[in-house]
């Protein structure tokens, strides 16, 4: 029987369709990494900021500190949205004034030098260290993406004898923007020049870690504080207390 035109496509391509319904869909491979852009306080840990905090006011203490970190990254967002930037060290200074004040507190001068300079003076979580070790090994990229200042950073660094791990220390300033601003994430495209997805963000707050998702960072959350995850409609690449879920991320 012979057929004519129209039935031969018609033969043809449901020939086709039924091939390519039948080959198995292929996951898609993870793009390689290649760099890791770091916020600061997953390689400093900020809890000594709490203790010397309720050391210095030991009833109003933990209502200081929590106010405190509240109202500073409050005022980060606010700054941002407005645009009225002001660099991260006089926003913890200005946020540690109006805390005390709003507790009714007495902040003399001292007390308010001593709770700024220990941000210059923070150490390293214990697990840093080796994992930059397995970062260099397997010549992978590192940096700083952080809304501290690059002072900070570098005097923090520095202090752990861990600053020339670092190939960048990308602060907020240089974008007048703080995160999730997307101006501050793309400071990490930039600096090291390759497409978003060859970069590793890791976050250790869960608005930052939404932020870098947005942004189209893959992205994990080094959650050292064990807090619950953000309600912001993400999802993320890994999630750990420690920086163990990192380097499998990166490594694997």
């Amino acid at each position: 029987m012979s057929l004519n035109r129209r039935q031969l496509l018609k033969l043809i391509s449901g020939s086709v369709g039924v091939t390519l319904l039948s080959r198995p869909v292929l996951a898609q491979a993870k793009p390689k990494i290649k760099a890791i852009a770091f916020d600061g306080f997953v390689i400093f840990d900020p809890r000594p900021i709490f203790g010397l905090t309720k050391k210095l006011f030991p009833e109003q203490g933990a209502a200081l500190a929590q106010l405190w970190f509240t109202k500073i990254f409050g005022y980060t967002w606010v700054r941002t949205v407005g645009e009225h930037y002001k660099s991260f060290y006089a926003v913890i200074e200005d946020a540690l004034i109006f805390s005390a004040e709003s507790l009714k507190l007495d902040l003399p001068l001292e007390k308010r030098k001593q709770l700024m300079s220990i941000w210059l003076n923070l150490e390293i979580w214990p697990d840093v260290k080796q994992a930059l070790q397995q970062f260099k090994k397997n010549n992978i990229r590192l940096g700083f993406l952080s809304n501290l200042t690059e002072e900070m950073l570098r005097a923090n660094a520095k202090n752990s004898g861990i600053e020339d791990a670092f190939e960048f220390y990308l602060s907020t300033d240089r974008v007048q923007a703080y995160k999730p601003s997307p101006l501050a994430y793309k400071m990490g495209v930039e600096a090291f020049g390759l497409p978003k997805e060859n970069i590793t963000f890791a976050a250790f707050g869960g608005w930052d870690a939404a932020g870098a998702k947005w942004f189209g960072y893959p992205t994990v959350w080094v959650n050292r504080l064990d807090a619950p995850i953000e309600k912001l409609d993400f999802k993320l690449d890994g999630v750990g207390i420690g920086i163990d879920q990192l380097i499998n991320f990166v490594l694997t």
